[in-house]
């Protein structure tokens, strides 16, 4: 009798197109396991990831405002999960492979810093060989969970998050799905952050993304998931050409009322100084990193060790290590 695992692999073979990936065919791990006998291996990646320090992390990261007053601001968290509901939805409609999408979604900002954009800009300056969050979201799964052995994910998984900003040359349809989700998901809800902050007012979007898109928050995601489906369905996993100025015109809107909006990046200029204190100090006294860090920095070099403890670190932590490496504490004479 076939196990659950070998009934979901021959169900693929129906449920899965000729652009999706089946899960046996997937080119494998960097270290060979013996297969679940319950789950594919894209669903052992989905769990791995779901499981692992990094992930629980995301609940308090920064998405775009630092330090919101509020209980309803996206985190990392929420938007990796509403970016996983949309590419499952997609990929579903597409015949792709939907646990593929929903691994690849769960792990694609891993390796964001504490502080959002701001903190990666800041660590690309103080660490010398640069940073990208997308880069380091590979080495988080591939280097340092598990204690510096990684979660042993499969290569469809890596290279769909590598590939989540950029594009990678050997991605799968699965991982431009949701490459294009996760624009779809933070240009909305950032949007959607924005008005409930104050930052913007809706009646101030452009007229073309309304007409095209909604007036509401959920119509302008339904627009946008209802044309990648329509032109993927026609061969091309991407916004239709009717729709890519529209695209283009959001992303502008967007960076010039809310990313450089001053007054809600206001405190960014802080962040570079409290990153590189913290940075700072633990390279110069590198027995005071977490044993794990330590083991890391034996492997791979002290300044990528310290760049991985402070890019992992959340907003409450980095605050945290920054007053007690800087401020006096108060003290009593008995």
């Amino acid at each position: 009798m076939a196990c659950p695992r070998q009934e979901r692999e021959n169900m693929e073979e129906i449920l899965i197109g000729a652009l999706g990936v089946r899960a046996r065919d997937s080119k494998g791990r960097l270290r060979e396991e013996e297969p679940c006998p319950l789950r594919t291996c894209f669903q052992r990646d989905a769990d791995r990831i779901t499981h692992s320090k990094s992930f629980r992390r995301l609940k308090h990261k920064t998405q775009v405002f630092l330090q919101p007053e509020g209980d309803h601001y996206r985190t990392r968290l929420t938007h990796t999960l509403e970016v996983t509901r949309l590419s499952r939805t997609v990929g579903r409609a597409l015949r792709l492979n939907e646990d593929l999408c929903e691994a690849i979604a769960l792990g694609h900002d891993l390796g964001h810093t504490p502080f959002g954009h701001a903190g990666e800009r800041a660590l690309n300056v103080i660490y010398k060989e640069g940073f990208r969050h997308y880069e380091q979201s590979l080495r988080v799964v591939d280097c340092i969970e598990r204690d510096g052995q990684g979660l042993n994910l499969c290569f469809e998984t890596r290279i769909g998050i590598l590939a989540h900003t950029n594009g990678h040359p050997e991605e799968s349809q699965e991982a431009k799905v949701v490459r294009l989700c996760d624009h779809v998901a933070y240009l909305n809800h950032d949007l959607d952050d924005a008005i409930r902050a104050g930052i913007v007012s809706e009646d101030k979007l452009p007229k073309k993304i309304v007409a095209k898109l909604g007036a509401g928050h959920s119509q302008r995601i339904d627009a946008f998931i209802q044309d990648i489906i329509r032109n993927g369905r026609a061969g091309q996993v991407d916004i239709s050409a009717d729709l890519q100025d529209v695209w283009v015109l959001f992303h502008n809107f967007m960076y010039d009322n809310v990313y450089r909006n001053p007054l809600a990046k206001g405190e960014e200029s802080k962040v570079e100084n409290v990153l590189r204190g913290i940075w700072d100090y633990y390279v110069k006294n590198p027995d005071r990193l977490p044993e794990d860090y330590r083991l890391l920095a034996e492997r791979d070099g002290l300044e990528r060790a310290v760049t991985d403890y402070v890019s992992g670190m959340t907003d409450d932590y980095a605050m945290y290590q920054y007053g007690q490496i800087f401020i006096p504490m108060a003290w009593s004479v008995k």
